[in-house]
C-alpha cells in the first residue's frame, strides 16, 4: 500500500494531534493485547481452548486499559453476540465435516493426492501451481476455512510427501543415504546402484526420486527423513493449502472480500477485484518459502534471516511489479528489481539472497533521490 500511495502520491492525512497512546486508549488494546497473549500462548505449546479461555479473559482485562471498560453487563452481551455468531460457523463446520468424511470415505483424498502427485511428475513447484489453482476454484463457492478444510483433505498429504522428498534428494546428491535405504531404492529402479555409489549431481536425485511410485517413495522418506523434518514438512503442506486458499478472497471472477469492498466504496466491483488481485500477489510468495525454506522448522535464527530477506525482496518485487519505489521506475529498473526481489527469495544461496538485499537498497536509495516526482493524485 506504501508504493501504490507513492506511486499515487498520495499525502498523508492530518493526524490531528493523535498519538499511538491515544489509539491504545481509544479502544486498540483491546485489539492489540489479546491477539499477542493468544499467539504466544499457541506459540508455547498450550492446546488452543486453553488460549481461547485466556484470550477472552485478556479482553475483558485489557478493556479497562481503554475508555470503554467491560462491566458484568458487557461481558454477558459480548457472550451472547459470540454465541449468535458462532450458529453460522458451526452450520459450515458441520457442512465441511459432511464433506471431508465422505471424501475420506470413497477414498476421493488419496485419488487427488495421487493426481497431483502424477500431474507435477515429482516437481513441487507444479504441485503448488495446481493446488493454487483448485483453492481458486474452490474458493469461488465457500469460505476461506471450508476451502482449506477440503483442500488439505486432498492434497496436504501428497505435498507433505513431495516436501519430505527434498531431504531424500539432498541425501542421494551427498551420497549419504542411509545403507538400509538402498535397496528400497533399487526395487523400483536397478541401475540406481552406479548412482549410489557417491555424490551424484542434484538434477540426477530429482529425477530418481520423482520417478519413484508412492508405495516406494513413502517406506524411502521413513528411513531418510527424521521426525522433526516430517512434522515440519506437515506443517508447511497445511500452511501452504492454507495461506492458498486466502487468494480466492481477492481474485476475479468471483472474489468476495473485493466485491464487498467496492460495494462500501462505491467503485467499480471488477475493477476492484482486479486491482485487490495485483495488491495481493505476495500471497504465492510465502507458499514458495514455506515448501523450499525450513521457515517452519523451528530454527529461529534460520526463520528471523528468511524473514529479513524475505521483507525486502517482497518490496523489490512490489516495486517491480507497480513500476515504483520511493519514486517511479522506468522498464529498464523494474527488470531490475524484479531480478532483485528474487534473489532476496531464492532458497538455495545465501551468497545470492545478500547480494539481492543489497542490489535492492542501493537501487532505493538511488531511487529516492535521482527519481523523478509524479504529479499530484486529484
Amino acid at each position: 500500500m506504501r508504493i501504490e500511495a507513492r506511486r499515487l502520491n498520495l499525502r498523508p492525512l492530518p493526524t490531528e494531534g493523535r498519538t499511538l497512546k491515544d489509539a491504545l486508549r481509544d479502544g486498540g488494546a483491546s485489539f492489540i493485547i489479546p491477539v499477542g497473549v493468544l499467539i504466544a500462548l499457541l506459540v508455547s505449546g498450550f492446546t488452543p481452548s486453553y488460549a481461547a479461555v485466556i484470550g477472552i479473559v485478556t479482553v475483558i482485562a485489557s478493556s479497562w486499559l481503554t475508555k470503554r471498560p467491560m462491566g458484568l453487563r458487557g461481558v454477558v452481551a459480548a457472550l451472547e453476540s459470540g454465541a449468535r455468531n458462532m450458529i453460522t460457523s458451526a452450520i459450515l463446520l458441520c457442512s465441511v465435516g459432511l464433506v471431508v468424511n465422505v471424501i475420506a470415505t470413497a477414498g476421493v483424498g488419496n485419488t487427488f493426492s495421487l493426481m497431483i502427485a502424477d500431474w507435477a511428475g515429482g516437481n513441487l513447484l507444479i504441485a503448488i501451481v495446481l493446488i493454487g489453482l483448485a483453492s481458486l476454484v474452490l474458493g469461488m463457492g465457500l469460505p476461506v476455512t471450508a476451502a482449506y478444510i477440503v483442500l488439505a483433505t486432498l492434497s496436504a498429504p501428497a505435498l507433505a510427501g513431495m516436501i519430505s522428498d527434498l531431504s531424500v534428494i539432498d541425501a542421494i546428491a551427498a551420497g549419504t543415504l542411509p545403507d538400509a535405504a538402498k535397496p528400497i531404492l533399487m526395487l523400483a529402479n536397478p541401475d540406481a546402484m552406479t548412482l549410489l555409489a557417491g555424490p551424484v549431481p542434484h538434477a540426477d536425485a530429482a529425477a530418481l526420486v520423482g520417478a519413484l511410485p508412492l508405495e516406494i517413495a513413502a517406506p524411502l522418506r521413513s528411513f531418510v527423513v527424521t521426525p522433526e523434518a516430517a512434522l515440519a514438512g506437515l506443517l508447511s503442506a497445511h500452511m501452504i493449502v492454507f495461506w492458498l486458499s486466502q487468494d480466492s478472497n481477492v481474485t476475479p471472477p468471483v472474489c468476495l472480500a473485493a466485491f464487498t469492498a467496492a460495494a462500501i466504496a462505491k467503485s467499480p466491483p471488477m475493477a476492484t477485484g482486479l486491482t485487490s488481485w495485483k495488491l495481493a500477489k505476495g500471497l504465492y510468495i510465502v507458499p514458495v518459502l514455506f515448501a523450499y525454506t525450513p521457515l517452519l522448522s523451528g530454527d529461529w535464527s534460520a526463520a528471523l534471516q528468511i524473514f529479513g530477506f524475505a521483507v525486502i525482496g517482497i518490496y523489490a518485487l512490489a516495486g517491480g511489479l507497480q513500476g515504483c519505489m520511493e519514486k517511479p521506475l522506468n522498464l529498464a529498473l523494474r527488470a531490475l528489481a524484479l531480478a532483485l526481489g528474487i534473489a532476496c527469495l531464492w532458497p538455495f544461496s545465501l551468497t545470492v539472497n545478500v547480494a539481492g538485499a543489497l542490489g535492492t537498497i542501493v537501487l532505493t536509495v538511488i531511487n529516492a533521490r535521482l527519481g523523478s516526482t509524479p504529479q499530484p493524485a486529484a
